[in-house]
C-alpha cells in the first residue's frame, strides 16, 4: 500500500545572499548580451552548440 500526503507543500526561502547572487548573475547575463556585438553572439552561440555536439550549418 502506498501513502499519499496531502499536506501542503512548504515554501523554501533562499538565504539572501543566494538571491542577491542570482540577481547579479542574471544582470550580468543580460546587459552582456545587451552590448554585445551581433558576432561575438553568433561566435559564443555557435562554440556552445559544438560543445555540447549538436550538429550546425
Amino acid at each position: 500500500m502506498e501513502y499519499v500526503s496531502n499536506s501542503p507543500a512548504s515554501a523554501v526561502r533562499l538565504p539572501k545572499w543566494q538571491a542577491v547572487a542570482a540577481l547579479a548573475l542574471g544582470l550580468a547575463v543580460v546587459f552582456a548580451a545587451g552590448f554585445a556585438t551581433p558576432s561575438a553572439l553568433h561566435n559564443a552561440t555557435h562554440d556552445t552548440r559544438h560543445a555540447f555536439g549538436l550538429p550546425c550549418h
